[in-house]
């Protein structure tokens, strides 16, 4: 895996670095990398790739749960095993588990990231505008296609049990971690957003911001 420069992802990460909303603060951060086997991957891949294959001699697909399935598709393997990397790149001192990551990742679609998105960066979106004359997700629909062609591109998300979770910050109201993967291009985008307390440091509860959990946030929504 391979990190890749792109101008159009800086000027957004330049802007989602701290976004500032008073009690709270916006994240967030764009990676680009290219599927290419370098240093270590190979080495990498094949533990993972063994990893799976241990897996699915010991166990059979008898839990609808069972991630059996999906990993004795050995495309499916190769997707998983090429974001697995990407993460490893991000963290390499984190160890990440191919059979427990899968429970992680769940494949979406542009509509359901675009309803994500628009809840929950609508507040940065406005100070986004207020420097910029297109909208802050329709500069980030033309960055992602500029380098992984959307429309050729699976769409995954990332949610592991917050134990599991290497990108939870201190004080994190919310946060979102996406993949956007292109197979042909062998190219993957890693976005990950977050809402931080900066009550925190001040000692406050962070539940106090109850207004932002998933049960009010959605009130009046027709989801």
């Amino acid at each position: 895996m391979k990190y890749l420069e792109y101008t159009p992802l800086d000027q957004i990460n330049d802007f989602l670095s701290h976004v500032n909303l008073g009690e709270r603060t916006i994240k967030g951060c764009l990676e680009a990398y290219s599927c290419k086997h370098t240093g270590t991957d190979k080495k990498l891949s094949l533990s993972l790739e063994t990893e799976i294959l241990d897996y699915l001699e010991k166990f059979s697909d008898t839990d609808s749960s069972s991630p059996v399935e999906y990993l004795s598709c050995r495309s499916s393997r190769k997707t998983l095993i090429y974001l697995l990397l990407t993460l490893y790149h991000m963290y390499p001192d984190y160890d990440f588990s191919a059979v427990k990551a899968h429970r992680f990742f769940t494949e979406e679609s542009w509509d359901n990231f675009k309803q994500i998105f628009d809840v929950y960066m609508l507040e940065a979106s406005k100070e986004w505008l207020a420097e910029n004359e297109s909208p802050l997700l329709e500069t980030l629909y033309k960055a992602l296609d500029e380098v992984v062609k959307l429309a050729e591109s699976e769409i995954y998300s990332y949610n592991p049990e917050p134990e599991a979770d290497p990108f939870l910050e201190r004080g994190a109201i919310w946060s979102y971690h996406f993949f956007f993967y292109n197979r042909k291009l062998r190219r993957v985008v890693s976005f990950r957003f977050s809402c931080l307390s900066n009550l925190v440091d001040e000692g406050l509860v962070a539940n106090e911001l109850s207004y932002e959990e998933d049960g009010e946030i959605f009130d009046g929504m027709d989801i």
